[in-house]
């Protein structure tokens, strides 16, 4: 397994959103700290002896201001240890390999999957309906079934979608689902897109409708595409 360079823009996805099925094990460095380099192939060698029931990410703390600024780092080497999105274990400064072992395997154990984590991974709604019997802020299981109803796409699945999805804090999935929630399942790719979204900046600054509809039709475009950034400039200079 290889440790993942985790950047600001990347944060998200790389760590957060995976910390919802494993441990991630985040080590925040940089190429001028000594220690660093020392704790470096070791946290790299333990990590890599789970098989996968934990991953890696590297962070150099130079060049992401913003990762540093959220774990509030005032020296480094500095590790953390995030499942479901929460900071479960951590440790300062470069300690022997011995000890990494043990932070390691504690990790591995507070992890341990409840009993709403396995239902999670059946992935049928009966499954993710029984984990949120259990635990009612689950997020794995609340962003899974939202997706399940958008999918099926009835107005009343749509409805509950949305609920769900307002239990949780706010990722890029779950805006991405709640917008097509807002649209009625519709992908980006669907009909005239392009002229439907400058109809709806025609109506701007004053139309607080046309801005979420804006804001959602850019939501379900698929990342890499351009249209993405070229409508956020768009409606950006509409706005402000």
């Amino acid at each position: 397994m290889t440790a993942l360079d985790v950047t600001d823009a990347t944060f998200e996805t790389d760590v957060l959103e995976r910390s919802d099925t494993v441990p991630v094990v985040i080590d925040l460095w940089a190429p001028w700290c000594g220690p660093c380099r020392s704790l470096g192939p070791i946290i790299e060698q333990v990590v890599d002896e789970t098989k996968g029931a934990a991953a890696l990410a590297k962070v150099n703390v130079d060049e992401n201001p913003r990762v540093s600024a959220t774990f509030q780092v005032q020296s480094i080497p500095a590790v953390f240890a995030v499942f479901q999105r929460q900071v479960i274990d951590r440790f300062v400064g470069a300690l022997p390999e011995g000890q990494v072992r043990q932070f390691v395997d504690r990790v591995l154990s507070e992890a341990q999957p409840s009993e709403a984590d396995l239902l999670v991974r059946a992935g049928d709604e009966s499954s993710l309906r029984k984990a949120l019997e259990l635990e009612p802020g689950h997020s794995p299981a609340i962003v899974a079934l939202a997706g399940l109803l958008v999918e099926r796409g009835g107005e009343d699945d749509r409805e509950e979608a949305l609920a769900l999805l307002g239990r949780i804090p706010e990722t890029a999935e779950t805006r991405r689902i709640a917008a097509l929630a807002r649209t009625e399942g519709a992908p980006a790719e669907a009909g005239d897109l392009e002229s439907h979204l400058d109809a709806l900046l025609d109506r701007l600054p004053g139309d607080e409708e046309a801005r979420q509809q804006i804001v959602d039709l850019i939501e379900t475009m698929q990342p890499d595409d351009p249209r993405r950034q070229h409508y956020r400039r768009v409606l950006s200079a509409k706005l402000f």
